[in-house]
């Protein structure tokens, strides 16, 4: 099934033109407003990688899910 989506606000420019699949393996600076910086500290801390390791991380997943239950009672 495909998916059109337009992402470009999500992402930096230079990844602008890469497919899901690409993203999922980009470094997590392909992020809009994650630094070099950043990526360095999530890696420190998470070992979070690439966009994949993030949206696969167990503690970032928990705080999502209990961010869209709470949002979902208002």
């Amino acid at each position: 099934m495909a998916v059109n989506a337009d992402l470009s606000k999500l992402l930096d420019r230079d990844y602008e033109d890469l497919n899901l699949e690409e993203l999922v393996k980009a470094p997590v600076q392909a992020l809009a407003g994650v630094s070099e910086g950043d990526a360095e500290l999530l890696k420190k801390a998470f070992n979070i990688k690439t966009v994949g390791d993030m949206g696969r991380n167990k503690f970032f997943r928990a705080a999502t899910a209990i961010v869209d239950l709470a949002e979902s009672k208002k």
